[in-house]
């Protein structure tokens, strides 16, 4: 026989952001202690509304499993006398155990003779378990803040006020702070406040609805969808439909109404992306496009509510807008009062980070770094690099930006083009914070490219030189996704950098402001981002040994070591794969690193050891020429070409030899096979 088990907790609106993981950590909970108990279930779902976090599980049983006890205890020879009477070990191992002295068996093991008890413990009934085990999942439930209220001794993201817990439709009881668990649930805070009771995840899922409370925010998210497309059509426009957003919008209704706005046609002159930040990071408004592309002078508001008078909430939220628009626009013509560049000498006063210096000061690192970076791949683009960077922060005392951060790049672009800046430039100013998400969008052109990898290098850098490194999910200064941007910018334009090299370059920069050693702080970077790029290939799904082989042998041009990974995970397709990665490892572990003496011809005896020398020496010259030019699936095909005289060599020679003129010859030779392959990977790491 098995159960249904609901768990509703109702509580004062949580925000937003907060609720998607807390409905996963509700989830995550209840299945480990499903399984810690032993008690089997069939599914677990969940959901949440800004009200309540609610799970259900089907199909759990209503008695734990019985467990099968294998119990070891003290040695035999200490458990009992020489009269073979039981000692206190013996007697102290029973009664722990529950058992009678007379079922204590003595089983033989590799260490001796040992007490042994088997024994079965029944399973309990579930509904007497579940009380601790909910208490404990409410307690549980991880929130980035959390809150205590009154003089109560329990934490929560905000305050509870009901707890419905049901068992095949009976209570579950149990307390959490002044609470106790009970059947009855609440509507919609507004429409339908009143508790009403349910008895299981069916007729509360029905009752909840009749209460204008939709709990599933799958629901909620298609109702929004239908919603703003039905009105977008009504106006022959498109929806701007924007996913974050309607996740977002989703957690903070219960109950999704959307209403259509509009605002003065003349604020449609701002720029495209100021008018959709204003309305969506301020307001949570989805916009709307007509047929060409352009935003209209309209917006879909979700409330959660129906109103009982649509055109006063409408006007309501018109009202609002135009307040802020206004201020939008006030901004916009204020700010273009003064040159972008003039800016510049404000910075001055704003402090980047305080053992860092100003914004003045990071600028002034940027352009020489951005300056060197174009001199290296593209220096017809050095001085148009140089302006972009001395441009790129200048946003920032900006009326506009300092009223909404988000738009930092933007407006900078936005002002350069209204100053007559060239297009390739404003756009650099823009994409110099590319990306500004994992997985986002990456600089399209070169110089958003230098100025971006330049600005991310500095902080990095800087943060590693005084101190201010990442720990655990604490990143305040979002120094792995400046990593991951600038592995992937390279990566993306081809640029075969030395990130050794830039490293230096920027601490060299850095040098008056630094409080740790260069050097050290120079392999900390670099680790930091050999981590970075690790993770990067195995997300994409190269071989995590591959990517170590790789790694290990040398981390210097991200683009160099991409196609060493590209050419060795190929490889290792092949069916010969795995006797050659054995041989070469089988090389890399007997010489420990190798050898400095020069293989002597004259000392080589056998027939396997001159067929192997002789191979070395037909291929190295051509490995050299591949690897030179970057073609390492060749390279590697060439090296592969020695497995057979490896195979003989370690068949047929005795490598450490007594003689020690053999033995060192002999490691000399294996130390020349290993360099063929230095620097491109390390066979070592490879699993077999």
């Amino acid at each position: 026989m098995s159960s249904e088990l609901l768990l509703e907790i109702g509580t004062e609106e949580i925000p937003a952001g907060f609720l998607p993981p807390a409905r996963k950590s509700l989830e995550d909970l209840l299945r480990k202690e499903f399984e810690t108990a032993r008690i089997p279930f069939q599914s677990i779902c969940s959901f949440a509304t800004p009200r309540r976090l609610t799970v259900a599980a089907e199909g759990v049983a209503r008695q734990q499993q019985r467990q099968e006890l294998s119990i070891s205890g003290p040695p035999a020879k200490i458990a009992f006398d020489d009269q073979g009477n039981p000692t206190k070990a013996a007697l102290g191992f029973a009664k722990t155990n529950g058992v009678e002295v007379s079922e204590l068996k003595i089983v033989e093991t590799p260490k001796g003779s040992y007490l042994h008890i088997a024994k079965v413990v029944e399973g309990q009934e579930v509904k007497g378990l579940l009380p601790d085990i909910l208490a404990h999942v409410i307690a549980s439930i991880p929130f980035r803040k959390s809150m205590r209220w009154k003089d109560l001794d329990v934490r929560f993201a905000r305050p509870v006020h009901w707890i419905v817990a049901l068992f095949d439709g009976e209570v579950v009881p149990f307390r959490f702070g002044e609470l106790a668990s009970g059947n009855h649930s609440r509507g919609h805070r507004f429409m339908a406040p009143e508790p009403f009771a349910v008895s299981g995840l069916e007729e509360y899922l029905r009752e909840a609805e009749k209460r204008f409370v939709i709990p599933d925010p799958e629901k909620r998210k298609e109702i929004i969808r239908t919603e703003i497309e039905t009105i977008a059509g009504r106006l022959q426009a498109k929806i701007n439909m924007d996913e974050e957003l309607v996740e977002e919008v989703a957690h903070l209704v219960e109950f999704p109404s959307a209403i259509c706005g509009s605002f003065e046609e003349k604020y449609l002159q701002l720029p495209r992306e100021l008018l959709i930040t204003t309305m969506r990071a301020n307001q949570r408004y989805f916009t709307l496009t007509g047929a060409d592309g352009k935003l209209l002078p309209h917006f879909i508001t979700i409330a959660n509510t129906r109103a009982g008078d649509p055109e006063v909430v409408r006007r309501g939220n018109e009202r609002v807008l135009r307040a802020r628009l206004s201020d939008a626009m006030f901004f916009w013509k204020e700010d273009q009062k003064i040159p972008l560049e003039s800016r510049l000498e404000t910075l001055k006063n704003v402090v980047f980070q305080a053992r860092l210096g100003t914004s003045y000061d990071k600028v002034m690192r940027i352009r020489q770094l951005s300056v060197s970076l174009a001199d290296q791949f593209a220096p017809e683009l050095a001085k148009a690099a140089e302006r972009v960077a001395l441009l790129a922060k200048c946003d920032l005392e900006t009326l506009m930006v300092y009223e909404f951060p988000e738009l930092q790049g933007v407006m900078g672009r936005e002002y350069a083009l209204l100053e007559g800046e060239a297009p390739e430039i404003a756009k650099a100013i823009y994409e110099h914070y590319l990306p500004i998400q994992a997985g986002g969008e990456l600089p399209s052109g070169l110089l958003g490219s230098f100025v971006s990898i330049a600005d991310k290098i500095d902080t990095l850098c800087g943060c590693f030189g005084v101190g201010l490194l990442p720990t655990g999910t604490a990143d305040p200064f979002a120094l792995r996704r400046g990593a991951i941007g600038i592995l992937n910018i390279v990566i993306a334009q081809g640029f075969p950098l030395s990130l050794p090299d830039l490293v230096r370059q920027s601490l060299a920069l850095l040098q008056d402001k630094l409080k740790r050693p260069a050097a050290e702080v120079k392999n900390d970077v670099i680790e930091f981002l050999r981590l970075r790029f690790l993770h990067i290939l195995t997300s994409q799904g190269y071989p995590q040994d591959i990517v170590n082989a790789v790694l290990a042998a040398s981390f210097d041009q991200p683009v160099d070591v991409l196609r060493r990974v590209e050419a060795l995970a190929r490889m290792k397709k092949s069916q010969d794969f795995e006797p050659l990665a054995v041989a070469f490892k089988r090389v890399v572990n007997i010489i420990k690193g190798g050898v400095a003496e020069t293989v002597s011809e004259s000392l080589l005896n056998a027939p396997s050891e001159k067929n192997l020398f002789r191979a070395i020496t037909e291929v190295r010259e051509k490995v050299m020429a591949q690897r030179e030019t970057g073609d390492y699936p060749a390279t590697l095909d060439t090296i592969a070409s020695l497995r057979p005289a490896v195979d003989s060599f370690f068949d047929e020679v005795l490598v450490m030899d007594p003689d020690e003129r053999l033995r060192t010859n002999r490691l000399a030779l294996l130390t020349s096979v290993a360099r063929l392959f230095e620097g491109i990977a390390d066979f070592s790491k490879i699993s077999e």
